[in-house]
């Protein structure tokens, strides 16, 4: 759930300049889409306590009415998609591949995603070993959707990485979401089901995506359970 600077401004009881200012002076978090200000409802809350600034408590009663309700993650993997014999003799020719296949809207700027994306790369790999890499900017990939999304890609060849293990990548993840906290929240659970080491190895061999989106199921509910050493060693 995203608010309008508009909206923000009323909860906030000031005009629509003064929210403006905030955020260049005061440090007030939005998030910026096709150069538009979006505000998450907890975010704007927790910033107005700090600051003491009034604020209407409708504000919170909102926030806590529609929370960042995070789909499981075999679910976001659907809506994203789940792509196998990627295509990329390079980092960037698979990068490329990667944004092509994400769902976006069509107003979304697929070119300059994908240039950011290339300008973290070239910060620093964001393979994180195992042959995976999860590529992010320094900031969460935060879009106006309706809904967040991880799409996965398996490669035909792997691709070097400069990954810290120095394994060539085989299959990438990205996350995409419409504000942090679900964003990050997303990253968190990708990085509990990636500890495993049977999907770990269904993603070096290309497994179907019915049997990874099973898997993934399995392990994410162990979460909950606390079953997770169970799972680890269970056959393919």
């Amino acid at each position: 759930m995203q608010l309008t600077i508009r909206e923000a401004a009323s909860y906030l009881g000031v005009s629509e300049p003064t929210v403006r200012r905030w955020v260049g002076q005061r440090g007030l978090p939005v998030h910026e889409v096709h150069e538009r200000f979006y505000l998450n409802p907890l975010e704007l809350w927790e910033w107005a306590a700090e600051n003491n600034i009034p604020v209407s408590r409708g504000l919170l009663e909102k926030a806590r009415r529609s929370p960042d309700e995070i789909p499981p993650l075999a679910e976001l993997l659907r809506t994203g998609g789940i792509f196998h014999e990627v295509e990329g003799a390079t980092k960037g020719e698979v990068l490329r591949a990667f944004v092509d296949r994400l769902p976006l809207p069509p107003e979304q700027d697929r070119a300059f995603l994908l240039s950011v994306l290339e300008a973290r790369e070239a910060m620093g790999s964001t393979g994180i070993g195992n042959g995976i890499a999860i590529p992010h900017v320094r900031n969460p990939i935060v879009l106006h959707i309706d809904r967040p999304f991880v799409t996965l890609c398996l490669l035909r060849h792997p691709v070097e990485f400069d990954a810290p293990d120095g394994k060539p990548v085989h299959a990438l993840f990205l996350v995409v979401s419409p504000t942090v906290p679900a964003h990050l929240q997303i990253l968190a659970r990708l990085g509990f089901v990636l500890r495993d080491e049977v999907l770990r190895e269904m993603l070096r061999r290309s497994a179907p995506a019915d049997d990874v989106l099973g898997r993934i199921e399995l392990v994410e509910s162990s979460r909950t359970t606390g079953s997770f050493a169970a799972v680890k060693d269970a056959p393919e």
